[in-house]
């Protein structure tokens, strides 16, 4: 297995056991707290002796003379792990630090996230920059290994090469594969994505597998193949099928499928209340999704609909860290690991009034201690986009029958274009409206039809998207070409024009995909850009969820990709994507 990066030097180790022998002062005390220990599944009352980064001691005793650089007094209060995401998507428009330093304040204090962002927006010398720097924060940081860009694009084996999926699936702070979306190819022979999930059992490391609506019989098959767990039950009925295999299952709470109430609630219905084997997810939320957190909201939710309380938050903590083999490290309070632990006033209330993570107080007495520092983007090659062209009204022609139907926010399937597209103007008395997918780098379009999107949406660009490619969608060409305008001055982002007008933008600095800014301030962007869009027509609950998925070749039935029209059901592209 790959050298771990959170071993502790031997200078380090005799320290802290200096420390338990009070020959030196811990650098934090937290005093006569409850805490939970998922081993034994008690509250125990105990003091908590933190040196650095880490918890050497969990009992009964004080230091000598009681001292320590810090003291916290815990009496009355009950003290829980660290609330862990197993299935983070860290670029979702946000960005990993952003989106850590807020949820951190609500009791999450690591994350297992996604690479796919960074396979296709950096580079392979850069990339693992990335995390480097991400690990200077005071937060924990895993991360998962694709097999896959989840989307038809040209030359994905260059994009994409073996040596490279090799380096990342080798990369110490990464625990596991997946998530495998492309397990159709694996089932259609694609040894390529075998040899991948074999290296990471190699690694011991876990694979996460994506498998909406699979039978038993697939679920059999990927067992074979290599994975572990599965984030995409539906209903308890999806739930046991899985457990029933031994897979682990992550219950899904997110922006897109809020699917924990129901499971719980058809779970105890049939009287099945074990729940070693769950985690939760949120699995990439939109913003909007956590204003009010992101764990401590699953935890909740579980507590109301009557999971028992250590069980509720060993979903959060424990029962991941034994899953991917990090207990050690991560998910109980207890002497040797790290120091990243809540206070609670209640455990009836998961959300805390201190939080501390690998030793440094985030949260204290419900007040943000501001202890993030600002993350060094350029070093991973993510800067602004610098787009090398400009939108003519040559790119905004449209000719194909076939148009893109929007089922729901996420779900597109195929429609015939009766409507007369040769026009500049489209009429504001439908929901069809021009679509295209330029090249970031000009070389390629693809042109085709939206229905289902909005009514009265005139001009709206995004570089925000799967691929990082330029999504055009509107009723009006010359406003179209504004917006596009516009996003390219700002270096990338989304832009809504109206009439000549700019309404709204949103500055994307990280390659034209993601915010430079505070979670905040995304927060209040996206929900403004929801408002206007809502406002011209969008019926669904969040844009963003759309714009990523418009590509994602993962889901039903069409998308439109770099390559062209892409059919997902039958695997073949029914328009190809032209040159510019």
């Amino acid at each position: 297995m790959s050298e771990r990066t959170f071993n502790w030097r031997n200078n380090d180790i005799r320290t802290q056991i200096d420390v338990v022998d009070s020959k030196i002062v811990p650098t934090l005390l937290l005093t006569n707290g409850l805490v939970l220990n998922p081993f034994l599944k008690q509250w125990v009352k105990a003091n908590i002796w933190i040196h650095d980064d880490r918890i050497v001691y969990v009992g009964a005793e004080l230091p000598q003379n009681k001292s320590a650089k810090r003291v916290i007094d815990c009496e009355g209060k009950y003290i829980v792990p660290g609330y862990i995401e197993p299935h983070a998507h860290p670029f979702h428009i946000y960005n990993p630090q952003s989106l850590a330093e807020y949820v951190s304040q609500f009791g999450t204090t690591t994350m297992v996230s996604d690479n796919l962002f960074l396979l296709l927006q950096s580079n392979e010398k850069k990339a693992l920059s990335t995390l480097c720097e991400l690990k200077q924060q005071p937060f924990q940081y895993f991360w998962w290994s694709r097999y896959d860009l989840q989307t038809e694009v040209r030359y994905e084996d260059e994009m994409l090469p073996i040596n490279y999926r090799k380096e990342w699936i080798d990369h110490p702070d990464v625990l596991q594969g997946g998530e495998l979306t492309s397990w159709p190819r694996l089932m259609d022979g694609d040894d390529l994505i075998l040899y991948c999930m074999q290296e990471t059992k190699k690694q011991r490391k876990r694979i996460e597998g994506h498998f909406p609506g699979a039978s038993e019989k697939t679920l059999t098959k990927m067992k074979l193949f290599g994975a572990d767990s599965d984030h995409e039950a539906m209903n308890a009925d999806d739930v046991l099928k899985r457990l029933s295999l031994g897979y682990h299952v992550s219950l899904r709470h997110s922006s897109i499928r809020p699917d924990l109430v129901n499971i719980l609630r058809e779970l105890h219905e049939r009287d099945f209340r074990h729940y070693d084997h769950f985690f939760y997810t949120t699995d990439g939320a939109a913003p909007h999704f956590y204003e009010e957190g992101m764990i401590n909201r699953l935890i909740a939710i579980a507590l109301e609909k009557g999971v028992p309380i250590i069980d509720a938050y060993n979903m959060a903590t424990f029962n991941i860290a034994k899953y991917y083999q990090i207990d050690d490290l991560l998910g109980v309070v207890g002497p040797g690991r790290l120091a990243s632990l809540n206070v609670l006033d209640d455990p009836m209330n998961p959300n805390p009034e201190t939080v501390i993570s690998k030793g440094v107080i985030l949260k204290l007495d419900g007040e943000n201690q501001h202890q993030f520092q600002e993350t060094k983007w350029e070093n991973g090659g993510l800067v602004p986009l610098d787009l090398g062209y400009d939108l003519t009204m040559s790119d905004l022609q449209f000719s194909m029958p076939l148009g893109v139907k929007m089922r729901n926010a996420v779900i597109m399937e195929p429609y015939t274009v009766e409507i007369d597209n040769s026009v500049n103007q489209l009429s504001c008395d439908h929901d069809q409206s021009f679509f295209s997918l330029i090249d970031r780098k000009g070389e390629w379009r693809v042109n085709t039809m939206l229905k289902g999107f909005a009514s009265k949406v005139q001009g709206f660009v995004s570089s925000f998207s799967l691929t990082g490619d330029i999504l055009v969608i509107g009723k009006n060409k010359e406003d179209m070409m504004l917006a596009h305008k516009r996003m390219k001055e700002i270096g990338g982002g989304i832009v809504l024009t109206e009439n000549g007008k700019i309404l709204h933008e949103i500055p994307l600095q990280l390659s034209g995909c993601a915010s430079a800014e505070p979670f905040e301030t995304v927060l209040q962007q996206i929900q403004t850009l929801r408002e206007l869009l809502i406002e011209r027509g969008y019926p669904f609950d969040c844009p963003i969820d759309t714009l990523v998925f418009f590509q994602s070749t993962h889901l039903p039935y069409i998308r439109v990709t770099p390559r062209g029209i892409f059919d997902v059901m039958k695997k073949t592209v029914l328009f190809p994507s032209i040159m510019r």
